[in-house]
């Protein structure tokens, strides 16, 4: 399994385009309904600060997520905005859950 966490924050004019761009990236998600994807989305109190948490099964997971096109037009779109603070990855090691992931 592998988890990445990505953090940044948008431009106060940006986060409903941002949020739109993600929702548009579920919906391609859901349409694929591979079981080997969980990916989520968050927003911070201020509103402009999002997380997002996304678990493979696989390295196929990852490679499936970034060939979406709404993915590559969410990355670019979030590039061309400039960013308060730019996505920042990093890679989460499970612990333990009290629910199946996979």
């Amino acid at each position: 399994m592998k988890t990445v966490k990505v953090q940044y924050k948008v431009k106060p004019g940006f986060a409903e385009t941002n949020k739109a761009n993600i929702s548009k990236v579920m919906q391609e998600l859901r349409e694929l309904n591979d079981g080997g994807i969980k990916y989520s989305a968050f927003t911070c109190g201020d509103g402009q600060t999002f997380i997002h948490i996304a678990m493979f099964s696989d390295d196929s997971g990852q490679q499936k997520l970034n060939g979406l096109e709404s993915f590559k037009n969410f990355q670019a779109a979030l590039k061309e905005s400039e960013p308060v603070e730019p996505p920042k990855p990093e890679m989460l090691e499970l612990v333990d859950s009290n629910y199946v992931i996979f």
